[in-house]
């Protein structure tokens, strides 16, 4: 399959701020990174290129750089309630993100929320930092499993995360249905297994299916290695799609395209891993 490239929001022209629509909304539920590469900077930051109205539930902040994760503070279940019902019952919202949750609590907190909400879903299932630190307790893992995976419209786990998840381990290609077979019985109504961890060829393989249909999606490994957030990025780029019309193939298509292009121009930053570069459209590259 192709797709086109992906384009900013219109820029184009001049309209009376009074009269002009709103753009499509997409709410993101995760932790801040104060490095800004992951978390809710890099959701925010993805949704602004693609040309939706992001908005942010914080579960819990880190103290994070390059180097990893130094510290993190979880927020009161209240405080994540509040934030959520703020968004919803005002703002509203055309699709949803979840990223870290961090404990068993404020997991089930937000399988709780998502269980109103009519719009289109996106988890990603996340487990651990680019640097190995523990973003979820393991405690929460069963409450991802089994309360918020059914509430999905996607999830998005890299292969780590499908081992943590379903105790399914992919060491090449052929194992990927299997990932996605154990992922599906939890309950999402497609799982999209990343492939970027396995160490073969020279392309970057994920399989998309709901246990019916079967989309691979292909592109070139950059050598770069910046490559902080690149999970929340898709994740969030999956969902900005699925707000703006897109059904679920193609809005995972245009956003393995825009991930791609922002691994590309990955950058350095500090003494660590550098993230993606989520501005790469309106930076021509």
């Amino acid at each position: 399959m192709t797709y086109d490239e992906p384009r900013p929001g219109d820029t184009t022209g001049t309209r009376d701020p009074a009269a002009a629509a709103a753009p499509a909304r997409v709410l993101t539920v995760a932790g801040s990174d104060s490095g800004g590469g992951a978390g809710i900077q890099a959701d925010l930051k993805t949704m602004l290129a693609l040309g939706v109205h992001g908005m942010s539930v914080v579960t819990a902040v880190t103290a994070q750089n390059s180097l990893g994760v130094t510290a993190s503070w979880e927020l009161p279940e209240e405080a994540v309630r509040a934030q959520f019902r703020a968004v919803a019952d005002d703002i509203g919202v055309q699709a949803v993100k979840t990223g870290m949750l961090a404990s068993a609590a404020l997991a089930v907190v937000v399988a709780d929320l998502l269980a109103d909400v009519a719009a289109p879903v996106v988890v990603d299932p996340v487990g651990i930092s680019k640097h190995g630190d523990a973003l979820l307790a393991a405690e929460a893992v069963a409450v991802v499993r089994e309360r918020l995976l059914p509430r999905a419209t996607v999830v998005t786990p890299n292969l780590d995360e499908v081992a943590l998840l379903t105790g399914v381990r992919v060491t090449g290609e052929d194992g990927m249905r299997a990932a996605a077979e154990a992922v599906l019985a939890h309950g999402p109504a497609w799982a999209l297994i990343k492939g970027g961890h396995l160490d073969a060829g020279s392309d970057a393989v994920d399989l998309l299916t709901d246990g019916a249909r079967e989309h691979w999606y292909r592109a070139p490994r950059h050598g770069n290695r910046h490559t902080h957030g690149t999970g929340c990025t898709l994740a969030s780029a999956v969902a900005a799609y699925l707000a703006l019309g897109h059904d679920v193939p193609d809005a995972v298509g245009r956003a393995k395209r825009y991930v791609t292009g922002a691994i590309a121009a990955g950058f350095p930053l500090g003494a660590g891993i550098g993230p993606v570069d989520h501005g790469w459209l309106a930076r021509g590259h």
